[in-house]
This record gives C-alpha cells, sequence and structure tokens, in this order.
C-alpha cells in the first residue's frame, strides 16, 4: 500500500516498499561493485538506479516530493544497499543524513536546494575546518573538507565553518550550505576500504554564503532548528543522535550478507587439514556461526531501540535528555564493535578464501573495518561519553550528545 501525503500529486510509498525496491536493485549494485572500487566512486549506473527507486529521498521534506520517513526506515535502507556493497550504502548514507541537515534549514534555504531540482544530491562534513569573514548578508568563506563522501554525486554540500563577529572572533560554530558549483575539488580519496564512497576533498576560496544558508550547531545539538515546519516529525529527531546512528546503516547490511556468504558455502566447502569434507559437520564451525549470528542480531536490536527512541521523541515533539542522547551514541558504537567482530569471525571460520579479489568477503570486511572507524562511531569513546553521563560527571568529552 502507499499513503497519500497532503502535497498534491505526490505518493510516498511505505518503509517496507522503500526497502523492497532497493532489494531489487542489490544484483546490479553488487555487479558494479567493482568497477566502483576501482574507479573510487560509485558507478552512475548504481546512482541513477537508486535515484529512481527513492533511495535518496527517504530524508527529503514532502515538499519537494520526498519521503520525509524515519531514523528507522534509514537503517534499514542503508542496510539493504549494504548488503550489495558498502561503498554504495555510504554514499546513499551520506547523502540522505545530508538532505535531512538540508531539512534543518530554513524554508528560503530549501527552496535553493530543491524548489526547482527536487533530486538535488546533498553531501556534507561537519568539521569546521574553514575561515569565515563576517560581511554584509553573510560570511565569506575559505576551506577544505576532507572526507566528503558523496562528493562526485552531490550538486550541494552542508560544511562546517567558524561564525566570526565583525572583529573576527570566533563566537559560534556553523553549518554552511553551499552550491558543489561554487566548490572546488580534489581528489584525496586513496584507502583501503570504502573505496568507492568517493569521499574527496572540497575546496571553498572566498565564497559568499548569505545568512539563510547558515546554521550555528550549539543550538541544533541542543533541538534548536532553524526550519519553520516545526509540524515535520522527522526534522524534529533529536541532531547527534541522528547523525551518528545514521552511519550504523551499512554495517547491519554488511554483517547480515557476510553471515549469507558463509551459511551458503558451509554445506560444500572442506576444512583443509581435517578430515571435515563439509564446514557444516564442525561442531566448531557450528559455535563460530552462532556467536558470529548473534553479535549481528545483538547489532540490529541495539540500532532499532536507538531508532525507537529518536523516532517516539520525534512524534511526542520532544527533546531526548542528555543521558538517553549518549546512549544512542553507545548504541551506535556497539553496531560498530559486534559487527566488525561478527564479520571478522565469519571471516576466520570461511578460512583464506575469504581474501580472494574475487570473493564478496573480503570487500565486506575492508568497507566495514574503514567505516568503523568514523569518529563519531567509534566504540570507546563513545562509551566514554556514556558512562560520564551515567555517573552524572561534568567532565564530559564532547558536546556532540
Amino acid at each position: 500500500m502507499t499513503t497519500v501525503t497532503d502535497t498534491p500529486h505526490i505518493t510516498v510509498p511505505t518503509a517496507d516498499e522503500i526497502v523492497d525496491r532497493v532489494r531489487e536493485l542489490q544484483p546490479l549494485l553488487a555487479k558494479n561493485s567493482a568497477q566502483g572500487e576501482a574507479d573510487r566512486r560509485v558507478v552512475e549506473e548504481s546512482i541513477t538506479a537508486l535515484t529512481e527507486a527513492g533511495a535518496f529521498k527517504i530524508a527529503q521534506p514532502r515538499r519537494y516530493g520526498g519521503y520525509e520517513t524515519s531514523m528507522r526506515t534509514m537503517l534499514d535502507v542503508s542496510a539493504a544497499v549494504g548488503a550489495a556493497d558498502g561503498g554504495t550504502a555510504w554514499v546513499v548514507t551520506l547523502c540522505n543524513v545530508c538532505a535531512w541537515l538540508t531539512g534543518l534549514f530554513p524554508e528560503q534555504a530549501q527552496d535553493e536546494v530543491w524548489a526547482t531540482t527536487p533530486d538535488a544530491k546533498v553531501s556534507g562534513v561537519l568539521s569546521p575546518t574553514a575561515e569565515a569573514v563576517k560581511v554584509d548578508g553573510g560570511f565569506k568563506v575559505t576551506g577544505r573538507w576532507y572526507y566528503n563522501s558523496g562528493s562526485w554525486h552531490a550538486s550541494w554540500a552542508v560544511l562546517g565553518i567558524p561564525i566570526t563577529d565583525a572583529d573576527g572572533e570566533v563566537i559560534d560554530q556553523g553549518l554552511a550550505l553551499i552550491p558543489r558549483a561554487d566548490l572546488g575539488f580534489e581528489e584525496t580519496w586513496f584507502v583501503a576500504g570504502m573505496r568507492s564512497s568517493g569521499s574527496n576533498c572540497l575546496i571553498a576560496t572566498d565564497v559568499f554564503v548569505p545568512d539563510h544558508r547558515i546554521m550555528p550547531v550549539p543550538a541544533a545539538i541542543g533541538g534548536n532548528y532553524a526550519t519553520e515546519h516545526t509540524d515535520e516529525i522527522l526534522y524534529r529527531s533529536a541532531f547527534v543522535p541522528l547523525l551518528s546512528l545514521v552511519l550504523a546503516g551499512p554495517q547491519l547490511g554488511m554483517g547480515r550478507k557476510a553471515l549469507e556468504l558463509v551459511t551458503a558455502k558451509a554445506d560444500t566447502k572442506a576444512i583443509a587439514y581435517t578430515f571435515y569434507t563439509a564446514q557444516s559437520d564442525s561442531v566448531a564451525f557450528q559455535l563460530q556461526i552462532a556467536e558470529a549470528a548473534m553479535l549481528i542480531d545483538t547489532a540490529h536490536l541495539h540500532a532499532y531501540r536507538a531508532a525507537d527512541d529518536i523516532d517516539s521523541a520525534a512524534v511526542a515533539g520532544v527533546y531526548p535528555d542528555e543521558l538517553t542522547r549518549t546512549r544512542v551514541r553507545a548504541d551506535t558504537g556497539w553496531v560498530l564493535d559486534h559487527i566488525t567482530k561478527a564479520i571478522n569471525i565469519l571471516i576466520s571460520a570461511h578460512g583464506a578464501g575469504s581474501f580472494g579479489e574475487n570473493n564478496p568477503l573480503q570487500r565486506i570486511w575492508r568497507d566495514s573495518n574503514v567505516a568503523a572507524r568514523h569518529a563519531v562511531t567509534l566504540p570507546a569513546v563513545n562509551y566514554e561519553v556514556y558512562g560520564k553521563a551515567l555517573l552524572g560527571r561534568d567532565d564530559q568529552i564532547t558536546p556532540l550528545i
């Protein structure tokens, strides 16, 4: 079934329908994965197919033809793509979360992105690796932003900047929404995994950004957004929890796919230097499969609990308290921690053949491990953030809560 929004002529598929569309594309996405790695960017055929399926609309406001779904749907769509290719899933995830960020800006800024180009994609980097000079009506921005995932495919970027006063003193931190046409580009993404994510460097040199395309970050962390459309549930979601948890989506898909690949071969693959002609006959192998499956299931349970916390608070129109927000960061770390452990177990159980270039397991292993090192999702850091909140300490290590 589909539901019809209040916007004329716009139909919004259910979450299950969107995920089913993506699953139908999995053979195509998997076919293009090796070429994407070689090119260090997702193959355009895959981007086009995902665009037509609506995979990039899930966090776009319905006012522009988007689906305006939920945190849970963002996870499930990213996971469905991740089961076919991690790098492609990372691009889908980052473009969607940057579309969500764009939905927090004033309507005037959103109109500039989507009013005439509803399929426009947005990439982004939150780190304020730039200089900003206050001028009449906005700022002149100069900077370089690594690593901008999806940089090949986006026509806008949301980028971190310092907000300064007339004397040049930094008084705040912001996000600037800038057309890709105003930015330079440098290929800097030469890595062991997530190669096709195209996470290159965007460059600004004295780019004028008007005030309506700048959003203060500390206010957003506290739930004070610039959008006038406070009735739109998705854009009431908690800022840092959503930004962190969304990065778990590709991992969920890669973990499930690794388990599927290893179990599918278990009845026909021998264990070298043993009497076992089928891995599935080995009790040791059975224990490894069970442990990996439980780790993956645990990751899903934590991811979905966190998503439900975010979604239910947005529906109720309340902002989660600090303890809940820190727990979402911990849940995100838990997902990455357990998926990477599960994949390592599965790789060992499957054997050295896992690392053959023609074996998708080696790409899953590389993509998962690289993605798991994103600074916002590091398990040890996120556990410390949560632990300090549980103990009521005042020496928190980050404002990103």
